[in-house]
């Protein structure tokens, strides 16, 4: 096991913890909690670019440092623009929990911050598990220089 991948491992142990907690708990921690699973998130993708021999950026897209590492991550890699909206979505679910004052709106957001932040740790380490990972995404350049013109079969 890689020392990245040993690192999203914990990653994923600690959204189980996170996911596990009473409710009361959840909503009297969510705007530390969001705050805890963006830094996881950046982890995540800090993890892809220390793999591909990079130096994280601590540079800001739109705001945030977790957009700015998933361009990085993705530059020469054109499968991994298959988690950008996942990156996207995990700073807008931060946004709302930030933002809201409505105990059930950060509640609901915090959870679905939590399993986008799991989707990311898995497609990311399933990535440098296996390199072709992702390679079905209309990013991927094999698709895109395709000469053959798939069709959809005529007897539907």
């Amino acid at each position: 096991m890689t020392k990245q991948s040993a690192d999203i491992e914990s990653i994923l142990e600690r959204l189980d913890e996170i996911k596990a907690m009473p409710k009361p708990e959840h909503t009297r921690e969510a705007r530390a909690l969001s705050v805890e699973q963006l830094s996881h998130a950046e982890a995540i993708l800090q993890a892809w670019v220390l793999a591909h021999d990079g130096v994280p950026t601590n540079e800001r897209k739109e705001g945030f440092r977790l957009l700015a590492l998933h361009r990085q991550g993705a530059k020469g890699i054109p499968s991994f623009n298959a988690c950008r909206e996942s990156c996207r979505e995990i700073v807008f679910q931060h946004n709302v929990v930030a933002a809201s004052d409505q105990e059930a709106e950060q509640e609901s957001a915090l959870r679905l911050m939590t399993m986008v932040v799991r989707h990311l740790a898995l497609f990311v380490s399933g990535k440098l598990q296996v390199a072709g990972l992702g390679e079905f995404c209309c990013a991927s350049k094999p698709l895109r220089q395709s000469s053959e013109i798939i069709s959809a079969p005529q007897n539907l």
